[in-house]
């Protein structure tokens, strides 16, 4: 049993190498001028997040807000049709989707 353990433990230890590697390039990058990722933002509550499902005669699209003043998840649900240009009607749904916060 002691072999499972070293080996799970070697496995985790080679992971948080790689990824104090990886956190090195990025402030590598910053330093160098480069765009640099706040990880502020990066772990904050996305602003849009949406779910596209396919249906009979189109797509239905789900988008999920969550409002922590609030504390609560407001989901709204867009159909977009076959013959309708799924990108323009995505790209119109995102805006209005944006506007609401």
């Amino acid at each position: 049993m002691n072999w499972f353990k070293r080996m799970i433990v070697k496995w985790v230890r080679e992971d948080w190498d790689k990824a104090s590697q990886e956190q090195d390039c990025y402030n590598n990058t910053k330093s160098h001028g480069l765009a640099s990722i706040n990880t502020r933002d990066v772990n904050s509550d996305p602003t849009l997040q949406f779910k596209i499902y396919n249906a009979i005669g189109g797509k239905v699209v789900e988008f999920s807000r969550y409002d922590r003043q609030k504390d609560r998840s407001f989901h709204d649900i867009y159909i977009i049709g076959k013959n309708e240009d799924f990108g323009e009607k995505i790209a119109k749904i995102a805006m209005l989707e944006s506007l609401k916060d």
